[in-house]
C-alpha cells in the first residue's frame, strides 16, 4: 500500500476515535457506493452525520479541510442521498469534516461541524447534445 494511503487509513482511525470519544456512533467507515465513499457515517444526538476526514503528514501543503472541493461536496451529498434512501431513515443529517495532521506519533485533529450544505455547490453546467 502507498504511504499516502497508510496516512490516510491511519488519520480515518484517528478520526473515528476522536468522534467516538466526543460522544458519536460510528454507523460504518468507508462505506462506498459505485465509486462514491463516505469516510465515517455517525450519529450523535438523533443526527445522522456524514463525515470527510482529510489527512496530511505535515503542514507543508494547503490545510486538509480545505480540499474539500465543490466536487468532492457534490460527490458527498450524492452518496449521503443513496446512503439515506438505501436505509429508508428520515434522520436530520449534517455534513462534518475532520482534518487531521500527523505529527510524528501524534496526530493534531480539527472538528468542523455542520462544515457544509446543499447549498453550498452549484452543479456543474451540462451541456447537452442535439441528436
Amino acid at each position: 500500500m502507498a504511504e499516502h494511503n497508510d496516512v490516510g487509513r491511519l488519520g480515518e482511525e484517528a478520526a473515528a476515535r476522536y468522534l467516538v470519544l466526543h460522544g458519536y456512533h460510528i454507523k460504518e467507515r468507508d462505506w462506498h457506493i459505485g465509486h462514491k465513499d463516505i469516510d465515517i457515517i455517525a450519529e450523535k444526538q438523533g443526527i445522522l452525520v456524514f463525515v470527510e476526514v482529510k489527512t496530511r503528514s505535515s503542514m507543508n501543503y494547503d490545510a486538509p479541510e480545505n480540499s474539500v472541493d465543490n466536487d468532492k461536496k457534490r460527490y458527498l451529498l450524492e452518496a449521503a442521498n443513496a446512503y439515506v434512501n438505501m436505509q429508508q431513515t428520515d434522520m436530520a443529517i449534517r455534513f462534518d469534516i475532520v482534518s487531521v495532521i500527523k505529527e510524528g506519533t501524534f496526530y493534531k485533529i480539527k472538528h468542523f461541524p455542520n462544515a457544509f450544505d446543499a447549498s453550498d455547490w452549484k452543479p456543474k453546467h451540462i451541456q447537452y447534445k442535439r441528436f
